[in-house]
């Protein structure tokens, strides 16, 4: 590579990609001296922008979810430093039947949900229990019967427990091993893999825990394992009407998925949600955390736990305070 001049501005393509560089790069070698050195650049310059580029595509992607959920708002709150933010302050007529709409609303001002005892047909439902090892009891009996049966949902597909933190004995990790052992038990004949803490079996439902833009899966994507390769040492995850190969090696990327944190569902939405709230989650108790979970919730929402601890997390609302923001919405001017 000969003389080669780059400067601000200048399109380098590669294939059917063309990228912009950045840096001002003035090469003048006759002897072809530094064109090991050019090549290390230009890779580095690729990946960076191959990076930005599957940035911008997630951040739009959000940017859609978020837009398809401001349609419903009509008042505009000007958050000093932060910009203009759209937040839901009115239930129209169309939601206002739905009690996670309402409930929703509720704990948003800092009053706590209806708990009273609902309807069958209702889509919001507080289960009181005042253990943790009654509400994982009761969370396996919602799981495996009454919410399937009751509401003719898949109990893997459809049903997606929310968990405030991961560790306890209604944390995300013992939840997922109990729910994999009530869902997906280990079958005569057929392979499963151990690696990273977690035993994986066909029609596991997973996650993925980091971005990998090589695979094209983010984090936050949920799946489910279509096969295992034992002799190739390879598993197979499919996302959406994808499916992504896993080397054996790379199964730190994920992790069972029947129960996951409230803060890695945000972007999501489920059929249905089960939400353990009680005191050992006291930490992360926050009026925020259980909205984002309620939301989450398409067609019904169930609440198993202690009354004490929902109303702590109404209570709470200490990550808007660091954030700044006005107790009260304002009503735009514009």
């Amino acid at each position: 590579m000969r003389g080669m001049l780059l400067e601000r501005g200048i399109t380098v393509s590669e294939g059917r990609r063309r990228f912009e560089t950045a840096l001002p790069v003035i090469l003048d070698d006759p002897d072809n001296k530094l064109s090991g050195c050019l090549r290390v650049l230009l890779t580095q310059l690729r990946l960076e922008m191959q990076y930005l580029h599957s940035q911008i595509e997630e951040a739009d992607k959000l940017i859609v979810r978020i837009a398809d959920e401001l349609k419903a708002c009509r008042r505009l709150v000007a958050i000093p430093g932060v910009g203009p933010v759209v937040r839901l302050t009115e239930v129209f007529r169309q939601a206002a039947s739905s009690k996670i709409i309402t409930n929703a609303h509720l704990i948003r001002q800092g009053r706590l949900p209806d708990l009273r005892t609902a309807e069958s047909d209702s889509d919001f439902h507080f289960v009181e229990r005042d253990t943790p090892e009654e509400i994982a009891a009761t969370l396996v009996r919602l799981v495996q019967a009454r919410i399937p049966m009751g509401h003719k949902l898949d109990p893997i597909r459809d049903i997606q427990v929310l968990c405030p933190m991961n560790r306890g004995s209604i944390g995300v990790r013992e939840l997922n091993t109990a729910r994999q052992t009530h869902l997906n038990p280990a079958r005569p004949g057929e392979h499963a893999v151990e690696r990273f803490g977690w035993r994986f079996r066909v029609r596991d439902k997973v996650i993925q825990t980091e971005n990998n833009y090589k695979k094209e899966v983010f984090n936050g994507d949920i799946g489910t394992i279509k096969k295992i390769d034992s002799v190739e040492q390879e598993l197979f995850i499919e996302f959406d009407d994808r499916v992504v190969a896993y080397d054996f090696g790379e199964l730190d990327e994920v992790s069972l998925a029947y129960a996951v944190t409230i803060h890695k569902s945000q972007g999501s939405e489920f059929p249905a949600v089960i939400i353990p709230v009680a005191m050992q989650h006291y930490m992360l108790l926050q009026r925020n955390l259980i909205y984002t979970g309620i939301t989450r919730a398409k067609r019904l929402l169930v609440l198993v736990g202690q009354r004490k601890a929902l109303g702590l997390a109404v209570r709470n609302d200490q990550s808007r305070k660091i954030l700044g923001t006005p107790e009260q919405p304002r009503r735009s001017t514009a």
